[in-house]
């Protein structure tokens, strides 16, 4: 009991490293274009880290991360010296990085060190493939999907500032599509809905499934009727416009960011609980375990990585706040997307891209390409050394056990 005990206070202090080795994504670019100060910016992103709590309650990316490491391949008293071992990696390999101000993924240090003790403990058949390739897939496919939609985003917001109908009819459109994709997804099912609010209305809002989605589709509502008469604007009040809608668009890079990377420690301590025989499955997951999670990832945000920080939102390219509104949009819809879908992607990955996405806008020589080739080397390395680092763990505590 005191071993699981030391493990998941060792995973909450990971989460809390990942709160503050993180906090740079939620708020690079709210501190670079000077819409909030370091220390407002951090207290912003820490409340709306903590409000994913009541927003993700499938847990989806908790199970995909639970089950990096097949448990009957390996010896059940080894189970926990896995667990442990891939949490001091992990926990290693961030402290380093965040020392260096290198924007690593928490997301991938944490399953590369699960999966590299879990091959020192039961060989290669015991790391569950598909999720190691999904998770390793989303290395490339995570920023690339960032830029893409920062790309877009910014297209549409510089096509809005021109005269004519061509804006208004590119935004109704946006709206349609953002219409139908709300019928399309929202859960009106009365048998799934939740069942503690009296009112059918209230279940439909309440309802997390629901509720995610319904929180980016007014995002991007917001935004579709602001470009309506964004052309109207000079460029002094445009700007000032676009500070504010900052403020939205980092919060909900925030929840983002909360509902995806706290799913990571939660999937960890749920496979301690089973390792030690507390609970038999994930679906029996303790309420306390999401709301610990939640709580560390907000805290450790509210701590700040300034160093990181510096790398995000100025040496990749200098953002503004129209390009920041882009970025924060995108990223949290790839987010939201990737939560939706069970897969553990790094925030860190998908806030560069969506970065690199508005730079692009520009020019392609806007972008810093040589700090980026070197944020994506650490990248590449994060899993292979962090999977490296664990086993070696594995193997010295094994040694007094």
């Amino acid at each position: 009991m005191t071993f699981l005990i030391v493990i998941i206070a060792l995973a909450l202090v990971f989460d809390y490293i990942n709160g503050f080795h993180d906090a740079a994504n939620s708020i690079a670019t709210v501190v670079s274009t000077k819409v909030l100060t370091p220390f407002q910016a951090v207290l912003w992103a820490a409340l709306f880290n903590f409000a994913a709590f009541f927003i993700f309650k499938d847990h989806g990316v908790a199970d995909t991360v639970a089950k990096t490491v097949k448990p009957e391949n390996v010896e059940s008293a080894s189970m926990l010296t896995v667990v442990f071992a891939g949490l001091i990696a992990a926990i290693a390999w961030n402290l380093f990085t965040w020392w260096f101000g290198i924007p690593s993924s928490s997301s991938h240090t944490l399953i590369g060190g699960f999966a590299g003790a879990g091959i020192a403990a039961g060989g290669i058949d015991a790391v569950n493939a598909p999720v190691i390739l999904k998770t390793a897939s989303f290395i490339l496919l995570a920023p690339f999907v960032g830029m893409l939609f920062a790309f877009i985003i910014s297209l549409w917001f510089i096509f809005s500032f021109k005269k004519g109908a061509g804006p208004k009819v590119l935004s109704l459109i946006i709206l349609t599509g953002v219409a139908w994709f709300l019928y399309a997804n929202l859960e009106t099912n009365p048998e799934k809905l939740a069942t503690h609010y009296e009112s059918y209305a209230m279940k439909v809002i309440f309802y997390s499934k629901n509720f995610k989605w319904i929180l980016l589709s007014i995002i991007l509502v917001v935004l579709a009727l602001f470009t309506f008469w964004l052309n109207t604007l000079n460029a002094a009040r445009a700007n000032a416009w676009f500070k504010k809608l900052q403020l939205v668009s980092s919060a909900a890079f925030s929840i983002g960011h909360g509902g995806n990377d706290a799913q990571k420690v939660m999937g960890i301590i749920t496979a301690a609980l089973i390792a030690h025989g507390s609970i038999s499955s994930f679906e029996e997951m303790p309420t306390w375990v999401p709301l610990a999670c939640y709580a560390a990832i907000g805290l450790g945000t509210m701590s700040g990585g300034w160093k990181i920080v510096k790398t995000m939102g100025t040496r990749i390219t200098k953002v503004t706040p129209f390009e920041g509104v882009a970025a924060e949009t995108a990223g949290a819809i790839t987010l939201f997307t990737t939560e939706a879908l069970k897969i553990p992607v790094s925030t860190t990955h998908t806030i560069t891209g969506a970065i690199i996405g508005v730079g692009a806008t520009k020019r392609l020589s806007a972008v810093r390409w040589g700090v980026t080739i070197n944020l994506l080397w650490a990248w590449i390395l994060t899993i292979p050394v962090s999977a490296l680092l664990a086993a070696g763990v594995f193997y010295i505590v094994k040694l007094f056990l």
